[in-house]
């Protein structure tokens, strides 16, 4: 079953997805940060580890594989649920090696994937989760999906234990999609989540529904 996590560090967002029990994780970065007016990483992100038993990613702000390497150590002392992202670039893949060497090392969650060998090479550095951008391939003109497609191809051909993240979710068609391809998480907005249980043919249904019962009832 692909579970679903919630992309945003908005507590009441958060709080709300957790309430109508469909809240498998949460993945965060510096942008939705300052979104919900916090410039503190780690004090936001024990917040959102007290209403969210599953991962949590925070990620780093360092390019460099040293600077990566020192935040990661920090993040991953922060609670036993929380990931960190790093970049899928050269020096990314480096801290990526050496990180999931330690002890408590397999909590990586690679970001900004946008091709399957970049999702090849972050799961031989020991990533747990491929965090592959949909929405931004698309607005390029390309196919995302086919890129979602592929990933759980290869890493079905290959064994990767390294688990495809659908991210960069821009409606819920793309959630479907990520279904269908065989994505082992969606990370979405909270608008994608709360237009998952509606349809306007549920609303008339329900309204004439009501309006035949208050017939009954006054009669």
């Amino acid at each position: 079953m692909a579970k679903i996590f919630l992309d945003t560090a908005n507590l009441d967002e958060i709080r709300e997805a957790r309430d109508m029990g469909l809240l498998d994780g949460v993945t965060t970065n510096p942008t939705l940060m300052m979104r919900a007016g916090t410039a503190d990483l780690k004090a936001n992100t024990l917040k959102i580890i007290e209403m969210v038993d599953g991962p949590v990613s925070a990620e780093v702000v360092s390019t460099d594989t040293d600077g990566m390497i020192a935040e990661a150590r920090d993040i991953l002392s922060w609670a036993p649920n929380v990931y960190v992202k790093i970049p899928t670039i050269p020096s990314g893949l480096k801290a990526m090696k050496e990180i999931s060497s330690w002890p408590n090392g397999r909590r990586i969650n690679a970001t900004l994937i946008f091709s399957p060998v970049q999702a090849y090479m972050v799961a031989r550095a020991g990533a747990s989760f491929a965090s592959i951008f949909i929405g931004r391939l698309d607005d390029a003109g390309l196919d995302g999906m086919e890129v979602v497609r592929q990933t759980r191809e290869i890493f079905d051909i290959y064994g990767f234990d390294c688990q495809v993240l659908a991210a960069s979710i821009r409606h819920t068609q793309h959630v479907t999609q990520s279904l269908l391809a065989g994505a082992d998480i969606i990370t979405l907005p909270f608008d994608v989540l709360q237009k998952m249980s509606r349809s306007p043919f549920t609303d008339a249904g329900l309204q004439r529904f009501l309006a035949d019962w208050e017939k009954v009832a006054s009669s």
